[in-house]
C-alpha cells in the first residue's frame, strides 16, 4: 500500500485489534461458564457431605452427653448416694448385718442392690458365646461362597443369608424361646431351659450375616495375581483359599468379627427374652444370664424419673457406650497394624 504512511496503517491495524477483543469479550465462552458450573456444583457437594458426616459425628457426641448428663448424679447427688454410690456397684457390699459381701443386682427390694459385676460377665458371656458360634459359620460361608462355589450358587446362597439381617430380631428371639430352647434343653439335658447357650445361639443368628457380608468383601478385594500366583505354583482351588486368601483377608475379616461382637454387646430383644434374666456371678454357660441391655430395656418403663434407679441405669447406657467405643478403637488399632505387618511396612 504506497502512499499510506505506516503510522496510519499502524492505528488501523490497532482498532481493528480493538474492536475483536470487544467482540471476543462480547461473545460468551460455553467451556468455562461450564467448569465453574461444575465447581460451584463440586464444592456445594463437598459442603453437603460435611454437613452430613458433622451431623452422625454430632448425633453421637449429643447422645453421650445426654446420658452422661443423666448419670452424673451418681458423683454428686446426696438422695442417690443414700441408696447406691459407685462404689457400691464396683465392689462387693455386705448387704445385711452378719452376711458376707456378695455381688447382687435387686434394684426392688428393701435394701436395693446395684452391682455392675453379675451384668457385665452375663453381656460378655453371651457375646463370646454368640462368637463361637457365628464366626466359623460365617467366615468358612464367606469363603465357600467368594472361592469355592459355582456362580450359581453363590446367586443363592449370599442373598440367603442376607436376608438373615432383614429378620426382626423380636421374631428371632420368639423362634429361640419357644422352638430352639426346647430342643436345645432336650437335646443336652440343661437343668435351666432358658439360658447362656440359648441365648448366645440366638445372638450368633444376628451376626452372622454381618461377619458373613463384611468378610466376603474382604475375600474379594484380594487381588486376583495372589490366586493366579498360587495356580501357577500347583495349588488348588481349596488350598489358594485356605493358605493364600483368606490369610490375605485377614484384617478386613477381623474387622467384621469386631463390628459382629459390637452387634452382639449391644443386642436387646433375643437376650431379654430367651436369656433367663437372672443375674448370676457365673462364667457357667448352662445357667441363666442377664445383660446390661435387657436391664436397661427391662427395667426403664418401671423406674421412678430422677431416682436412684434411674441414675443407675443411665450408668449403666455410658458404661455399655465407653466399652463399645474403647473395643473398637484397640480393634482398629489392631488391624491397622496387621494391615502394615502384612503389607510389608512399619
Amino acid at each position: 500500500m504506497e502512499g499510506v504512511p505506516s503510522e496510519s496503517l499502524r492505528e488501523g491495524f490497532g482498532g481493528l485489534e480493538t474492536a475483536s477483543s470487544r467482540a471476543a469479550a462480547a461473545t460468551p465462552d460455553p467451556a468455562g461458564s461450564r467448569l465453574r458450573r461444575r465447581k460451584a456444583i463440586d464444592r456445594a457437594a463437598r459442603w453437603i457431605i460435611t454437613l452430613i458426616a458433622s451431623t452422625a459425628i454430632a448425633a453421637v457426641a449429643l447422645i453421650f452427653l445426654f446420658l452422661a448428663r443423666e448419670a452424673f448424679p451418681i458423683l454428686t447427688s446426696a438422695a442417690v448416694h443414700e441408696e447406691v454410690t459407685l462404689g457400691k456397684m464396683i465392689f462387693p457390699q455386705p448387704w445385711r448385718e452378719g452376711e458376707p459381701a456378695y455381688y447382687a443386682w435387686q434394684p426392688v427390694s428393701k435394701v436395693p442392690k446395684y452391682s455392675l459385676l453379675p451384668l457385665l460377665v452375663g453381656t460378655f458371656k453371651v457375646a463370646l458365646i454368640a462368637l463361637i458360634f457365628a464366626v466359623p459359620v460365617a467366615v468358612l460361608g464367606a469363603v465357600f461362597t467368594s472361592e469355592l462355589a459355582p456362580r450359581r450358587v453363590r446367586e443363592i446362597v449370599k442373598p440367603a443369608v442376607e436376608l438373615l439381617a432383614g429378620i426382626p430380631s423380636v421374631v428371632l428371639g420368639f423362634f429361640v424361646l419357644m422352638v430352639l430352647a426346647t430342643h436345645l434343653q432336650d437335646l443336652f439335658g440343661l437343668q435351666y431351659r432358658l439360658n447362656t447357650i440359648v441365648a448366645g445361639i440366638g445372638l450368633g443368628l444376628t451376626i452372622v450375616p454381618v461377619i458373613f457380608t463384611l468378610s466376603e468383601d474382604a475375600l474379594t478385594a484380594v487381588p486376583q495375581r495372589y490366586r493366579e500366583a498360587a495356580f501357577a505354583l500347583g495349588a488348588s482351588r481349596t488350598r489358594t483359599a485356605w493358605s493364600v486368601v483368606l490369610p490375605a483377608a485377614s484384617p478386613g475379616i477381623f474387622a467384621a468379627i469386631v463390628l459382629g461382637f459390637g452387634r452382639a454387646m449391644g443386642e436387646t430383644m433375643i437376650v431379654l427374652m430367651a436369656s433367663g434374666n437372672a443375674a448370676i456371678l457365673s462364667w457357667d454357660p448352662t445357667l441363666p444370664v442377664r445383660t446390661v441391655p435387657a436391664t436397661i430395656a427391662a427395667e426403664m418403663g418401671e423406674v421412678v424419673v430422677g431416682g436412684p434407679h434411674w441414675t443407675v441405669l443411665f450408668v449403666l447406657g455410658v458404661l455399655l457406650l465407653l466399652l463399645t467405643i474403647g473395643f473398637n478403637g484397640l480393634s482398629g488399632w489392631y488391624v491397622r497394624r496387621l494391615r502394615q505387618r502384612l503389607g510389608g511396612t512399619s
